[in-house]
């Protein structure tokens, strides 16, 4: 299994439980790796034999600039099931952070896979 990835995908929503973070704001940054057999494109050099990274990350801006979830887990899973309907992506793994969340901490987040790996 070949892996194309985003790294620190910086988006601006609306994401939080609290009043304050209900009315701003909030940057969330994402990592995203996904399974992709690489050879055809490699082969053709043509983006449509490609998983095309740059649509996927135009599109998950997209998503989560218009989101305004409570919870990370929430817009995690959201964001999981876009990118493997819409881009036909069987695996993927998703690492989705909050800077600043927690006082004394970088970011806070989850990480999630889903599909089957081949």
């Amino acid at each position: 299994m070949d892996i194309v990835y985003i790294s620190d995908l910086k988006v601006d929503t609306v994401i939080g439980i609290y009043d304050w973070e209900r009315r701003i704001r909030q940057t969330v940054s994402l990592d995203l790796e996904m399974a992709a057999d690489i050879r055809r494109a490699a082969a053709s050099d043509h983006i449509d034999d490609a998983l095309n990274y740059k649509a996927i990350g135009k599109r998950i801006i997209q998503y989560i600039g218009d989101s305004d979830f409570q919870l990370v887990e929430t817009l995690a899973e959201r964001v999981a099931e876009l990118v493997r309907d819409e881009f036909g992506v069987s695996w993927l793994k998703l690492r989705l952070s909050k800077p600043g969340a927690l006082r004394g901490s970088r970011d806070v987040g989850v990480i999630i896979e889903r599909g089957e790996r081949s």
